[in-house]
């Protein structure tokens, strides 16, 4: 198991939750008996404990940044371990690259409806996503097909596509831009294509807190974005993955995975669409890198943190505006 400084002296994620909210019980036994009146100081406090155990027993390095909604001031923080390291965010830039070109969209340079070429040659070659199935080349699609394909199935080749239309060096001045100087992508030869590049976890939770509190975006392109997230086919092996169809909607969330990397960032929101908890885990050097499903050590975390994350803050109040979702009922065709 591959060891980072922290963990090194002893300063790994049990410490770091400790010190945000002050000494608790061990984590197993904070997050089972906490049975007072719900606040966000004590959402957080069993956040951060499941957060700990469930962390800890994965094992690996994690660097995450969790925050509970307080109506009566600013977000409480339940988890930061090693919030400011700048670090490989892989797929969960996706959501960054998606901010850029939403924000040409807004300033009227692009539209959804606008096409571009998929080519035979931009196609990544067993790449995520669905554009490497097609098996026939060239066709045009909608730049608002590209977004869709980005933020849910992760499309690789979605990347590219964007490229197209937001070269590297733009996206990352747009994202200086709104604040976000370490969010960035990683430019190649080809100003039009880019590697997906890096982010700490204390700036993915505030882009997504700025994304909600609609001071990222325009109010259609803050509701267009989390509609992708929020949908039944975005990323359910994390931690929407032992949810029900509805908790699953209250859930806006985008995976990333490349070599022993396995991250995830979100937003839960309240039974009435306010966001009510944010978070931004980012975990390598656990166990079996070549494992991209389900069983990886860090996703089973994950997906056993999801549930818990929403049972702790299922009684409080989020902030801001409320983004409902509309229900999606299943087809048989016809």
């Amino acid at each position: 198991m591959r060891l980072n400084r922290r963990t090194a002296l002893g300063l790994g994620t049990v410490a770091t939750a400790g010190t945000v909210l002050g000494a608790a019980a061990p984590a197993s036994a904070a997050e089972a008996t906490d049975t007072s009146p719900t606040t966000p100081a004590r959402a957080a406090r069993r956040v951060a404990a499941v957060f700990t155990r469930h962390s800890t027993e994965a094992g690996g390095n994690w660097q995450a940044y969790v925050s509970v909604a307080d109506p009566a001031g600013a977000p409480v923080v339940a988890v930061q371990a090693d919030p400011d390291r700048r670090i490989e965010a892989y797929s969960v830039n996706k959501i960054a690259v998606a901010t850029a070109v939403l924000d040409k969209v807004d300033r009227g340079l692009l539209t959804l409806d606008q096409q571009v070429e998929v080519s035979a040659a931009i196609v990544v070659p067993g790449g995520d996503g669905i554009f490497s199935l097609d098996g026939a080349y060239p066709s045009m699609v909608t730049l608002g097909h590209v977004l869709a394909n980005l933020l849910t199935v992760s499309d690789d080749t979605a990347v590219r596509l964007c490229g197209l239309v937001a070269p590297a060096a733009e996206i990352n001045s747009i994202l200086v831009a709104k604040g976000f100087p370490n969010t960035q992508v990683e430019p190649v030869a080809n100003p039009n294509r880019f590697f997906l590049g890096t982010s700490t976890p204390r700036e993915t939770h505030d882009l997504l807190r700025a994304l909600v509190a609609g001071t990222l975006l325009s109010p259609a392109s803050t509701t267009y974005l989390l509609g992708l997230l929020r949908s039944p086919v975005a990323f359910t092996d994390g931690i929407r993955r032992t949810m029900s169809s509805d908790e699953r909607a209250r859930v806006a969330t985008k995976a990333g995975w490349f070599a022993d990397a396995r991250h995830e960032a979100g937003v839960i929101f309240d039974r009435s669409g306010a966001a009510v908890l944010t978070y931004a885990l980012f975990a390598d050097g656990q166990a079996n890198p070549e494992d991209f499903g389900a069983t990886h050590p860090a996703v089973q975390a994950r997906a056993a943190m999801g549930p818990k994350f929403l049972a702790a803050v299922d009684r409080i109040a989020g902030v801001g505006t409320t983004f409902r979702i509309t229900a999606r009922r299943p087809s048989n065709g016809g």
